[in-house]
This record gives structure tokens, C-alpha cells and sequence, in this order.
């Protein structure tokens, strides 16, 4: 049991004073299995059959996830990287679902915006978005929520949408596969040279995590996290120093809860995007097990 993996660690191995209360302990444990069962959903997902509706973003069916799992199995793996990336810079909201995804990439039902279509021409994506941005709906996803579709800004969506296209082009699996062959076939050492390398306008380190993640968990590129990437996080970094010093604003350095992460999951195997995910949210309320979506 994971929770009986937690004290034991706390007692043998590295004193964690932020689970010694047996509450806090059982809720850091829940949010690990709950963090379990997300993975394991995708991971069923990758086993059934994906009705064609799941690729339309016109349908009201459409999801992401299993688009690209569709797409993947058309040996269009392009775009299922592509459909990844979208979903990540969009996000899903609350309250609205993929609805600004569904739109943007459907070119408000005028005409799919593919990898082929938006890579060949990102000036015609811009200029669509110049003319139609008002007219999207939805909302960014809450790890989004700063993020822009007006043309004027920076920061906006077609800005981020070129510098992706620079960056994988012309093809984002052969991108991932070239990365493969130069450091080797470690999934975890794939994944740190990308997360090092991966230079996408506005995605910052909760982004760049996510992407590489779900790539990962997709079986599209060969990629595991060998580590929780402290550094720069903000709600893994205080559930990790919660966890070890009960004070989400103690001064431990994010390298030092890092090795004592890699050893509680040497005893735990949960994996590093379990660890993150849940200290993230066990942090938001440590007492009591709340769902959280992100």
C-alpha cells in the first residue's frame, strides 16, 4: 500500500514531517491513486476502438486524447503530436470543455486546421486568426488562463502556434525520432534533453511537462520523466517541501527534494508523473481528498 510506503520511508529512510499526521498521509496516498488511475485510463483508451466522431472537432464527441490515438493508428502520427500540442496550449476548461479547441482547430467549421495544412502556411493561420479570433469560443484551460488569442499581443496564440512549427517542422515525430537516435534509448533521458531543449513560445515548465508527458503516455514519443522538475514548478515545488518539512515555504533546495523523491519512489513505484501530479494537489489541501481535474 502506498500509504503504509510512505511511513515507512518516513521512519527508515528520510524523516517526511508533512505525512507523520495519519490524515495527511492517507490524502497524499489518494492523491497518488488518483493520479494512478488517470494514467491507467489512458492507458485503456489505447485499448478499445476510436469511433472517427473523436477526431472531428466539429462533432461535439471530439477528445483530444483519443484523436490522436485515432490518428496514431493511421500512421498519421504528425498529427497526433500536433492534436497533443493544441490541447496543451488551449487547455481544457472547467465549465466549457475543449469548446476553444474544437474551434480553433476546426477553423470554426470552415476547414480543419491539420499539421500539414497549418506547418505548409502558419501566415494563413494567422491571418484566420486575425479575422476570426472574436468569434472563438470557449476558454483557455486553468494552466492556460494567461494566454491570449489576439493576433496584437506577443503572447498570442498564433505566435505560439509558428514557434512550434519552426521548431518540429516539417515533421514533429521525425523531430522526437532524431532525438531518439542522438541520446540513446533511455525514455527518461529522452525526456530530459527535450524538456532542456524544448524552446515553444509560452510554454513555460508546467507546459513543457505536460506535453512531453502526454506524449509519452500516448506511446507517440519514446518519453518518461525520471524526475519531478522542481525547479521553476510552483505546486510540485510546495508539495514536495510540505511534504518533507511541513512548511510549503521552507528553503530546501528543489536539487535536495528531488533525490529524496527518486528514493520514496524507489520504495513506492508510482513513477515521477504520479509524484508531481499528486504533490501538486495534495499541497492544495492536505487534510482531506479533494478531486482535482487541473
Amino acid at each position: 500500500m502506498i500509504e503504509d510506503g510512505l511511513a515507512l520511508f518516513s521512519q527508515k529512510e528520510t524523516r517526511l514531517k508533512g505525512i507523520e499526521d495519519v490524515r495527511a498521509r492517507k490524502t497524499l496516498a489518494m492523491q497518488m491513486i488518483a493520479s494512478l488511475r488517470r494514467l491507467e485510463y489512458t492507458a485503456i483508451l489505447k485499448g478499445r476502438d476510436i469511433h472517427p466522431d473523436r477526431a472531428d472537432p466539429s462533432d461535439p464527441l471530439f477528445d483530444p486524447e483519443r484523436a490522436a490515438i485515432f490518428h496514431a493508428r493511421g500512421d498519421d502520427v504528425d498529427e497526433a503530436i500536433w492534436l497533443v500540442f493544441l490541447s496543451i496550449h488551449l487547455g481544457q476548461h472547467r465549465e466549457h470543455g475543449w469548446k476553444r479547441l474544437r474551434d480553433v482547430y476546426s477553423g470554426l467549421g470552415t476547414g480543419t486546421w491539420t499539421w500539414q495544412r497549418a506547418s505548409v502556411d502558419p501566415d494563413a493561420f494567422r491571418k484566420w486568426l486575425e479575422k476570426n479570433h472574436s468569434r472563438i469560443g470557449g476558454a483557455f484551460g486553468n494552466h492556460r488562463k494567461y494566454e491570449t488569442l489576439n493576433p496584437a499581443s506577443k503572447s498570442s496564440t498564433a505566435n505560439v502556434i509558428q514557434s512550434f512549427v519552426d521548431l518540429v517542422s516539417p515533421s514533429p515525430s521525425g523531430y522526437f525520432s532524431a532525438l531518439a537516435r542522438a541520446v540513446g534509448n533511455d525514455p527518461k533521458t529522452i525526456f530530459d534533453v527535450a524538456y532542456r531543449t524544448l524552446q515553444i513560445k509560452r510554454f513555460g515548465r508546467l507546459a513543457k511537462f505536460d506535453f512531453l508527458c502526454l506524449l509519452g503516455r500516448l506511446d507517440l514519443a519514446p518519453l518518461e520523466p525520471g524526475s519531478a522538475y522542481l525547479r521553476g514548478a510552483t505546486g510540485p515545488l510546495k508539495g514536495a517541501r510540505l511534504l518533507v518539512d511541513r512548511n510549503r515555504s521552507s528553503t530546501t533546495p528543489s536539487d535536495d527534494l528531488e533525490a529524496i523523491l527518486q528514493r520514496l519512489d524507489s520504495v513506492l513505484s508510482v513513477g515521477m508523473q504520479v509524484m508531481e501530479d499528486a504533490l501538486c494537489n495534495w499541497q492544495k489541501s492536505p487534510q482531506r481528498f479533494k478531486h482535482f481535474r487541473g
